[in-house]
């Protein structure tokens, strides 16, 4: 049964000032203009980006025939016995898909990582009955070129024929895609062009791999269907409209921040997925919307938002929730994306475009060149299993201790900013990491981020360059006992993890960012030591 979506201003005051913002999106007929894929509505400057970036928001129509592709195909790997599926894929070509599975209870193995343990740990899974999604819309991307890599090999010494176990999604024409023909894998599945990696939750970016999960990837379609013409309504009422003039009356006010929940929706992992859509859609040209998701509506940042936060949950309007926006999953993804859109209208950037990703991407390339992703860096400090290193003037030269560099990081953050913890780490045996989120919240009295390197780079990696440059950031790095080969390639998982998390620290640095490199020289030890040192840090008044 389809639950009604809808979005709900639980704040007096924020209605009021988003008021203006509804007409003038209802007035400027925005939100039928935007169903009927108009690229003028974001200005001159964007309407060459936008022009091939609209396809997103008939996708409830046009994925239509995928579903029996992905059905036919199921139940043949199933029939084959292969009933396990890993998904090799970064940004918006693994965050719809997990949640979608995640929500659905149906098993997905999502490989979004270059830490070897992590990897080793998905290739040492029932090779004998998986079948790997490779998926990448560009067909470049180094992760997931990297494993597919790693898993031909891994076939190959089993005795499996590696091509009868690929299953690729890409955009046509892409290098992926002649990969994928040329070697004979089992299907290669093109997608529209014309969506961007951030808005293809329904199409086979974020289908195929939760289809042949076992996801109802059919009903999903459903529901954005029956939400779709009030989304594309020119009505006051909209609820696409009543959200995009919430967050950007709140921007207006000095809230940049969205601070995400879920109050009971009975989604898995939504802000995850639109952590993404929100950050690279609107972290630009110096203003845009932090999305900051946390634990629950009692979490500190939620519970505790100043005036530089707006908390929205997921579900209904909880706690100390601002807005509310409940439904399904597949209209909730529709409901978020026009939403994003028309907000992006009312901010004056392009929704579409992510102009200060690339920037990272380069430099972790320029290390890649170099011996274990990058030079021999000498810790400022050493402070039992965890080095300190930092670069730049923010840091007094007596910090000795991790308890003191911490501090030091938050006491350098401006009025009303940010922190964000990025963890180049495995995110299921080092799980017990992202307790630093509500620890640090709580202690430094900012809005805090946490993130799984290098996946974060696919998601908030624009804000980071891109939005209100008022962030400071704490990298935490671990030493690797076994590393792993990339076939063909000239580095091995841990170069890259290493030249990835060292090449985006120095984008931030020459944005004159404070970073805070921790590297863990055993992580079992260093991560007890790295918590202690977080509680040992006073609360913040």
């Amino acid at each position: 049964m389809t639950t009604e979506t809808s979005a709900e201003i639980a704040d007096p005051s924020l209605a009021r000032e988003a008021e203006p913002l509804v007409q003038r999106l209802v007035n400027d007929r925005a939100a039928s203009e935007l169903a009927a894929q108009d690229p003028t509505l974001w200005g001159p400057e964007a309407e060459s980006e936008a022009s091939i970036r609209l396809s997103w928001t008939t996708l409830h129509e046009t994925s239509r025939g995928l579903v029996a592709e992905i059905d036919a195909l199921r139940a043949e790997l199933y029939e084959e016995g292969l009933t396990r599926v890993v998904l090799a894929g970064m940004g918006g070509s693994s965050l719809a898909p997990e949640v979608i599975t995640a929500t659905a209870g149906t098993a997905l193995v999502v490989l979004d990582t270059t830490d070897p343990a992590q990897v080793r740990d998905a290739l040492e899974g029932e090779l004998e009955r998986t079948v790997v999604v490779v998926s990448s819309k560009s067909g470049t991307t180094v992760e997931t070129d990297s494993h597919r890599r790693i898993f031909e090999r891994a076939f190959s010494e089993e005795g499996i024929d590696p091509a009868r176990r690929m299953i690729v999604v890409t955009d046509p024409d892409s290098p992926l895609q002649t990969t994928g023909e040329e070697s004979g894998y089992r299907k290669v599945f093109t997608a529209d062009p014309n969506v961007g990696g951030r808005y293809s939750a329904l199409s086979a970016f974020g289908l195929v791999p939760a289809g042949l999960a076992g996801a109802d990837v059919a009903g999903l379609l459903d529901d954005a269907e029956s939400v779709f013409p009030s989304v594309s309504a020119d009505d006051e009422s909209n609820p696409a409209i009543r959200l995009a003039a919430a967050l950007s009356a709140a921007h207006r006010s000095g809230a940049e921040k969205v601070v995400l929940a879920d109050s009971g929706s009975g989604i898995v992992g939504f802000a995850d997925w639109v952590e993404q859509l929100i950050a690279e859609s609107t972290g630009k040209s110096g203003i845009g919307l932090l999305p900051v998701p946390v634990e629950n509506v009692e979490a500190p940042g939620f519970a505790t938002a100043g005036g530089d936060a707006t908390p929205v949950a997921i579900g209904p309007a909880a706690g100390a929730a601002a807005v509310g926006t409940h439904g399904s999953l597949g209209g909730l993804m529709l409901l978020w994306e026009f939403a994003t859109a028309l907000a992006g209208r009312l901010l004056g950037i392009n929704p579409f475009d992510q102009p200060d990703v690339e920037a990272a991407k380069q430099a972790a390339r320029g290390l890649l060149d170099g011996p274990a992703g990058g030079p021999v860096a000498t810790p400022t400090a050493v402070d039992g299993d965890i080095e300190i290193h930092a670069a730049g003037e923010w840091l007094s030269p007596g910090v000795g201790t991790v308890a003191e560099a911490l501090r030091a990081l938050i006491n350098a953050a401006p009025a009303n900013g940010y922190l964000a913890v990025q963890a180049y780490l495995d995110r299921l045996d080092d799980a017990s990491i992202s307790v630093l989120r509500p620890e640090l919240a709580r202690r430094s009295g900012l809005q805090t981020t946490f993130g799984w390197g290098p996946r974060f780079l696919h998601s908030t990696g624009q804000y980071h360059k891109g939005g209100h440059q008022n962030g400071v950031f704490l990298q935490v790095t671990g030493a690797v006992d076994e590393d792993m080969e990339v076939p063909g390639r000239p580095y091995t998982l841990s170069g890259l993890q290493r030249a990835q998390a060292l090449g985006d620290g120095q984008v931030l640095a020459q944005r004159n960012r404070p970073v805070l490199r921790l590297h863990l020289t055993d992580r079992t030890t260093g991560l007890v030591e790295l918590v202690k040192a977080v509680q040992d840090l006073r609360t913040a008044s």
